[in-house]
């Protein structure tokens, strides 16, 4: 049986601000923009009224859904550990990782600063936080 990964869904309180951050600070794409009413409430797991806009991005194959609730309204927290169950964080390879770091934070992103490390003398890795605070591992040097 053949599958693969169609997309990840991120749920964003401020659509521009994620666009400013994966598209101008991480390179992804624009790609369609749906918009959804009742019609996603059941999928969605949530109570109608329903008004929510899908904002598809697209890099090297991987591809984000932004999701922008007006109604009902976005809710709680991005995941803040690595052992937490669930999806926890979302990781890119960078050519740069200390210039890519000063773009995420002029785009709205936050540096968790204790999370820099080195690995066999050569992998660099840091956490950013994007505008919501969901945990973006950028990584330098690892074999692809």
């Amino acid at each position: 049986m053949a599958t693969r990964i169609s997309h990840v869904g991120l749920c964003v309180s401020d659509l521009e601000a994620s666009l400013r951050f994966y598209v101008d600070g991480l390179g992804f794409e624009l790609q369609e923009r749906i918009p959804s009413t009742d019609e996603v409430a059941d999928l969605a797991e949530v109570s109608p009224p329903v008004d929510m806009l899908a904002q598809f991005i697209v890099k090297d194959g991987t591809r984000l859904e932004l999701l922008a609730w007006q109604r009902p309204g976005v809710r709680g927290e991005a995941s803040r550990y690595r052992n937490q169950i669930g999806l926890t964080h979302l990781a890119f390879q960078v050519d740069d990782l200390e210039e890519t770091v000063a773009r995420l934070v002029s785009l709205g992103g936050t540096v968790i600063e204790e999370t820099r490390t080195t690995l066999v003398e050569t992998i660099q890795l840091v956490v950013v936080k994007d505008p919501d605070g969901t945990r973006v591992e950028l990584v330098q040097g690892m074999p692809a």
